[in-house]
């Protein structure tokens, strides 16, 4: 069946693809990796032309496909540590550093210019020496961690094996230098050849526009890139249509009609399995929210049987649960993890992960309708909260459960500003909060639901 009639008829039916899914998804991994809105998707329509024109057969262009679109599954993974190595916005690094040219002179100059630039000279220094005495070392950590994690949330997705391999080598080089393994030539696999070349021209279009897409994948051809497929490239680029596509507002509508087509829609089994993995993505943001999301949404969905919440409103909550923070990809680890009080500016980029999550969940047709739900966790019965200010029974209950459920959750984990609290500590805490925070039918049910065990 084609491509678009398969895509009409899952409309139709209500239904929704992976597809769908994960290039919705895909926005959330932008944030993450300091990147313009729809890099992962632009990445996924360059990657897929190429491998059409290199002639690649339907299941390679599926492999290449989702390897560009999931290319950054495990960018989370390494945010905290380049926080803490290069005392610096992770984001801002991560973007800056995807345009310094090859090369170990570039790299110092970068290291040198990035490195603790609002530190004391005293930290900055220290920070840039450990660098130099183990900047191997230090890449080579990072990238593995970035790498292996990607691997597997990508079979966690049900992708194959040959995405996860494709996610795996993502920073391979065609002349060996690239990381983790070293792999030179075809041995790389051609979907991480290629949404590498897609990374690098999306990159470079962005920040210098066509001619300079050009000219740097031109440049990195046989040394980072496949030179047929940089050849490839080459060719497409002297299309108008190419990059009249690749620069329309529909962008996202094009790579959905491009997307392989699946042997069954998503269903709820695999929509929480979707759902958990990307918990995985956000709590791999911060040393402090491991396993966050994953006991957010065990607990909501256990508050919610206990106050008679109507079973099928049950799923979509923990689905909503899981996924309540996943605006935090787009804040900086430096906030995440300060462990002092944080500045004016630093609570505004704070608070706006609210509004993250709100855009990333509704962009998912099938989870739109708890994007408002997830987002407004931070919202106050007596009004002070954020980000709309709703006060009282504009709060909806699904919203106040995850409420509950995410404030009990913080107070027993460790905090980079404190040490976890017992259970009966961080129930009083809460206690004071009840009526103005905290939901008192919640608040009674958390109670019941943790005596019971």
């Amino acid at each position: 069946m084609p491509r678009m009639q398969h895509a009409a008829l899952c409309a139709a039916s209500g239904t929704i693809s992976f597809g769908d899914v994960a290039g919705a998804f895909s926005y959330a991994l932008d944030l993450t990796e300091g990147q313009p809105a729809g890099h992962a998707v632009r990445c996924c329509y360059i990657a897929g032309r190429v491998a059409e024109r290199l002639g690649a057969d339907p299941a390679q262009t599926a492999h290449v496909h989702y390897t560009a679109l999931l290319k950054d599954l495990g960018c989370s993974s390494n945010a905290a540590r380049i926080a803490e190595l290069y005392l610096a916005d992770d984001r801002t690094f991560k973007r800056r550093w995807k345009t310094v040219p090859p090369g170990l002179p570039s790299t110092l100059r970068f290291v040198f210019r990035e490195t603790g630039a609002s530190a004391s000279w005293t930290r900055r220094i220290g920070a840039v020496a450990n660098i130099l005495r183990h900047g191997d070392e230090i890449a080579q950590d990072m990238i593995l961690a970035r790498c292996t994690r990607g691997a597997e949330i990508a079979r966690s997705l049900r992708r194959d094996e040959a995405v996860a391999q494709g996610i795996y080598h993502l920073d391979e080089h065609w002349n060996g230098t690239g990381r983790p393994d070293g792999l030179t030539g075809q041995a790389i696999p051609l979907g991480a050849r290629l949404a590498l070349l897609a990374q690098v021209a999306d990159v470079f279009h962005q920040t210098g526009g066509r001619v300079a897409a050009q000219d740097e994948v031109a440049r990195r051809a046989g040394t980072w890139l496949d030179p047929e497929a940089a050849r490839a490239f080459a060719s497409l680029a002297e299309d108008e249509a190419f990059w009249r596509d690749l620069e329309s507002p529909l962008i996202d509508a094009l790579v959905a009609a491009r997307a392989p087509v699946e042997d069954a829609p998503v269903d709820d089994d695999w929509l929480d399995a979707i759902t958990l993995a990307f918990g995985q993505v956000i709590d791999a943001k911060s040393p402090y929210t491991a396993g966050h999301s994953g006991r957010v949404a065990r607990y909501a969905e256990d508050l919610a049987r206990q106050m008679g919440v109507p079973a099928d409103r049950i799923r979509p909550l923990r689905r909503a649960a899981a996924l309540h923070d996943i605006g935090k990809l787009g804040v900086s680890s430096a906030v995440l993890d300060k462990p002092g009080t944080l500045t004016e500016a630093e609570w505004v980029e704070m608070r706006e992960h609210a509004a993250h999550t709100n855009r990333i969940l509704g962009r998912i047709g099938v989870l739109s309708d708890m994007a408002d739900l997830a987002a407004a966790h931070h919202e106050r019965l007596d009004g002070t909260g954020y980000p709309l200010g709703l006060r009282g029974e504009q709060i909806r209950v699904e919203t106040r459960i995850i409420t509950t459920c995410d404030f009990y959750d913080a107070l027993t984990a460790d905090r980079p500003y404190r040490a976890a609290m017992p259970r009966q500590r961080a129930l009083e805490v809460m206690a004071a909060e009840v009526g103005r925070a905290v939901d008192p039918a919640c608040f009674a049910a958390l109670t019941e639901v943790l005596e019971s065990g």
